[in-house]
């Protein structure tokens, strides 16, 4: 018998299973939609909805190892259809609700999915996908014409789980958002999941009485590792937002009595730009998830303004989610990302293919197993998992440094280090430095091709209301702050910058522009 880890030959339906049996009655789903109409599942209710559900995807002839795709937003059919495919050995392939119907199809045909849940309000965006012969639409109202309820798998015959499921089988392949490249399926076990749970549950310190609270997607592995599976793991409760509403965040979270959520830095800053409020302290939450991208003083405003301490995060799909986080009852060496998460190995390498010393920039590398503590790899696609998988080691294409305690700073992802006459340049240290002008907003930086220089800095700038600042007053406040190489060529200015769903920025969308205007 090979060596057995800390998560077993358990799957997602065994810890389901497991915690269904210490209290079947305690709470394990809360859902508000954007109506503020609330819905609640026990730990043994959503059991069997989820084993109706899984009979109904069986009933269909879905099998182990087959697709099922979910173009939705968040919602109790997401959670109910993940576990239920789960439970058959079926993979869900989770869409972003904003992608078009030529990137669903991708999707579709790429993964080979026949069965798809979606939103009823996306319904045309991915009927046309080729490949797919049933589609079944969330909510109460009526499905479209061609489509059929989701409500028709809840009124299927349960069905037991699959014994022939083992924590070696996919139970979801995630594919990452393309900016290069089209997108690659990362493939992710059970036992990727539950060690997920595990990392992410001792981390945040969780217990079954915590209720933990979030209104990222689904889609994302945010949601599902931080809050989802951290709060399954500990037996806790999932409070589920249909979506982030800033001006309603710290009431939502007050009625639910939310103990535990997670922010990208989109959230927090659009927390920050609400109106300040007698009641901003007024909360149970002791445990907030972060990552990263604030600057320090954004930070400090948000932790003296709301009484909490961010936990800083750093984690990636590819490594299976979390790789360092804050130590909970130490010192945060803020902006570190923090110590390398429990079972983690990580490392940095130079250029040269050398570890790097303390203090000195390398690539993140992260050991694990392949299917279990990492990625089992990119799905059909054996080159570029050989080329960012080698030896157990995942090349994460980030850049970091350690400090003398081995705590892990992040320094920026090697697609934004522009290379100005030979000399590396991080775009993050310049959006931080021109972010700091008080008339700023936010700004994103981006490589530009340069004559001499081979490439220079492009700055996009989002001013506050009312404010007036040109292109030489940007260069010249940059200039105080950084070295003269480092200074943008150019200066544009923009009423808002892209994002992704999740409110990461979209510099993608700026460099796919740029190369458009060099060809016209």
């Amino acid at each position: 018998m090979p060596p057995v880890d800390a998560v077993g030959e358990r799957t997602l339906t065994d810890l389901l299973a497991e915690q269904c049996a210490r209290d079947p009655a305690r709470t394990w789903l809360v859902f508000e939609d954007r109506e503020g109409t609330v819905s609640e599942w026990s730990y043994g209710q959503f059991a069997d909805d989820v084993a109706r559900v899984a009979g109904g995807l069986r009933g269909l002839g879905v099998a182990r190892g087959d697709r099922v795709l979910l173009h939705l937003r968040n919602c109790p059919e997401f959670l109910l259809t993940w576990f239920a495919a789960a439970s058959i050995g079926a993979v869900m392939v989770p869409s972003n609700v904003a992608n078009t119907a030529g990137e669903v199809a991708y999707l579709v045909e790429r993964a080979g999915v026949a069965v798809a849940v979606v939103d009823p309000a996306t319904v045309d965006v991915v009927a046309g996908a080729p490949g797919l012969t049933t589609l079944f639409v969330s909510g109460r109202g009526p499905a479209p014409g061609g489509t059929r309820p989701f409500s028709d798998l809840l009124e299927a015959a349960p069905a037991v789980r699959d014994p022939q499921v083992t924590s070696s089988d996919l139970h979801q392949i995630l594919f990452t958002s393309g900016t290069t490249s089209k997108p690659k399926g990362v493939m992710v076990t059970h036992a990727n999941a539950l060690w997920s749970g595990i990392r992410m549950g001792l981390g945040m310190g969780l217990e079954p009485t915590d209720r933990c609270l979030t209104a990222l997607p689904l889609f994302h592995v945010n949601a599902q590792s931080v809050t989802v599976l951290a709060a399954l793991t500990a037996g806790a409760s999932v409070v589920l937002l249909e979506a982030f509403e800033a001006a309603r965040y710290l009431d939502q979270i007050r009625c639910h009595g939310a103990t535990a959520t997670s922010f990208v830095a989109a959230q927090s800053k659009a927390l920050l730009a609400q109106p300040a409020r007698d009641d901003d302290r007024d909360h149970g939450i002791r445990r907030t998830g972060h990552a990263i991208n604030v600057t320090d003083a954004e930070k400090a405003e948000f932790e003296d303004r709301f009484g909490v301490a961010f936990i800083n995060i750093y984690g990636l799909s590819e490594a299976a989610e979390t790789v360092a986080m804050s130590p909970l009852h130490g010192p945060q060496r803020w902006p570190a990302v923090g110590l390398p998460a429990l079972d983690r190995q990580v490392r940095l390498l130079t250029p040269e293919g050398e570890d790097a010393e303390v203090g000195e920039i390398g690539e993140i590398l992260v050991h694990g197993v392949p299917g279990r503590t990492v990625m089992a790899g990119y799905f059909d696609d054996p080159e570029e998992t050989a080329r960012t998988l080698v030896d157990g080691w995942v090349h994460t294409g980030d850049l970091g440094r350690f400090d003398e305690h081995g705590y892990l700073y992040f320094v920026d992802r090697t697609k934004n280090i522009i290379k100005v006459a030979g000399q590396n340049v991080s775009t993050t240290e310049v959006e931080e430095a021109i972010a700091i002008h008080p008339a700023v907003v936010e700004a994103a930086v981006i490589a530009v091709p340069h004559p001499t220089r081979g490439e220079m800095g492009k700055a996009f700038v989002v001013l506050e209301p009312g404010a007036a600042l040109d292109a030489d007053a940007v260069v010249a406040h940059c200039a105080e702050h950084l070295a003269r190489y480092k200074i943008p060529g150019e200066v544009e200015f923009l009423a808002a910058l892209p994002r992704t769903s999740v409110g990461k920025l979209a510099k993608g969308e700026l460099t796919a522009r740029e190369k458009t205007r060099e060809i016209v």
